[in-house]
């Protein structure tokens, strides 16, 4: 059964599985539902249509699954699903969709948000990502697994972030952010490969070899950007990780792709 506080408000048309801890302070609306083993600590409410996965953990002062912030929003009906095992620290917020944005918001498994951070309306986000402190995304960001976006930094909206990039401390990202890339600045710009995190990843010597390869290509001076990419997607063609980047850069965005400085490619 359930270990409810005294001090907790839950309403009784919430779904509470078995192995859900609630403390002091909570406060849980009638749409949400808890899976196995959730934990809230303590002064954390959840509201809205929101779904949270077997094993989380939400820390004092979270607010989760409330009205998102957006001057559009209605009333209408939307999600916010949380998967499993995450780590949701002090005063994070996460928001629900909207009807402009498909009405879900998702977070995958095993991610970890520090204190402050961020998640507004219509995100997806992915597996095995961290968000340091006060890290903020503004609505319809798309994160890959296991990104990293370092404290204070800010990812504007509609931007997507490729699986295992890392986005520096107070980095401002206003376009995409190729897979595997590393960003940083004020307004971030490429400053290379996360090879760190591709090294703790499990990435091959060889596939980080490639990777690096057709990083120096996709981001040389000479050629169109469309014939860049068409050169690596043949000349890489057997290795998944580089087409993986290709293929991310195929893809639609209202975005553009967050470039290198100047004199600083192939690092």
């Amino acid at each position: 059964m359930a270990d409810i506080h005294p001090t907790a408000i839950v309403d009784p048309k919430a779904v509470i599985a078995e192995g859900v801890s609630i403390g002091p302070f909570c406060n849980v609306g009638p749409d949400c539902i808890l899976d196995t083993g959730v934990t809230l600590r303590s002064h954390v409410t959840v509201g809205g249509h929101t779904k949270i996965g077997e094993g989380t953990v939400i820390f004092p002062f979270a607010s989760i699954g409330h009205e998102p912030q957006d001057l559009k929003f209605r009333g209408e009906v939307s999600r916010l699903e949380i998967g499993r095992n995450n780590k949701i620290r002090e005063y994070v917020t996460m928001n629900p969709g909207t009807e402009g944005g498909g009405l879900l918001t998702r977070v995958g498994d095993n991610c970890l948000f520090m204190v402050g951070a961020h998640v507004a309306h219509d995100c997806i986000v992915g597996d095995n990502v961290i968000l340091a402190n006060n890290a903020t995304l503004a609505g319809h960001v798309v994160v890959g697994d296991f990104v990293v976006v370092g404290g204070l930094a800010a990812v504007h909206q509609f931007v997507r972030i490729g699986a295992h990039a890392m986005i520096g401390g107070m980095s401002g990202v206003e376009n995409d952010v190729i897979p595997f890339g590393s960003v940083m600045g004020p307004r971030a710009n490429l400053s290379g490969l996360n090879i760190v995190g591709m090294k703790r990843r499990g990435v091959s010597k060889d596939d980080i070899h490639s990777i690096r390869s057709a990083y120096r290509m996709l981001f040389a001076d000479e050629g169109a950007m469309s014939e860049r990419v068409a050169d690596v997607a043949e000349m890489f063609k057997t290795v998944e990780p580089v087409m993986d980047i290709v293929g991310f850069m195929q893809s639609d965005s209202s975005r553009g792709l967050t470039q290198p400085d100047t004199g600083r490619h192939g690092k």
